[in-house]
């Protein structure tokens, strides 16, 4: 175990952010199916850095959670932006959700780091939102392949974190595990939930 105070660490977490919930690392749940559905479901797979294929691959993210002993799961609510709201105001209000959530998750890995947790890892929700346009899809429309290594290009190397479900993570598992109540969203005037992960020790 880390030479660190979980009480003292979790404390300061949530002098950041007050809507987090401790969890050990084994009750982060993996799956492979969960890929498919980046694969088959997501027009961001292969288009940007913190998706498939250039996230890591289930099969690294179980090796990477064996290091890894407690971590903590972010909920952020985002408020419908109305009771009527429309597809394209509601996908606004997301992809905003899902940006300052990037920033938060950023925010609570280097609180971590500057706590005693030098191995904090944060990880996001759904494709990346930082640039209107991935400098992977934009390598791609100009006809360049891209590869793992080309991640080297993206802007934002900084706050750019994977999603959980890029790596694999079935995030309503997880979620539950933390003791959330997940559920699925049918009309776009319903409030939404993004979640995110800092993985601590």
């Amino acid at each position: 175990m880390a030479d660190v105070n979980y009480e003292v660490l979790l404390s300061s977490l949530k002098e950041i952010y007050q809507d987090i919930s401790p969890i050990p690392a084994k009750a982060v749940v993996v799956a492979d199916w969960v890929r498919l559905k980046c694969m088959y479901g997501c027009k961001a797979y292969g288009r940007h850095f913190c998706c498939p294929p250039f996230a890591p691959t289930p099969a690294e993210i179980r090796k990477v959670l064996s290091e890894y002993e407690m971590a903590v799961v972010i909920r952020l609510v985002s408020p419908s932006p109305s009771a009527t709201a429309d597809k394209d105001l509601a996908w606004g209000t997301a992809n905003k959700a899902k940006t300052d959530l990037q920033k938060l998750i950023c925010d609570l890995e280097k609180k971590a780091f500057l706590c005693g947790s030098p191995k904090a890892f944060g990880m996001a929700s759904s494709p990346c939102h930082l640039c209107k346009t991935c400098a992977a899809e934009e390598r791609l429309d100009n006809g360049l392949s891209v590869s793992r290594s080309d991640i080297a290009f993206c802007r934002h190397r900084g706050l750019a974190r994977p999603s959980m479900e890029a790596c694999g993570i079935d995030v309503f598992s997880t979620v539950k595990n933390a003791g959330y109540n997940p559920g699925v969203l049918t009309s776009y005037s319903q409030d939404l939930e993004v979640y995110g992960l800092v993985l601590l020790y």
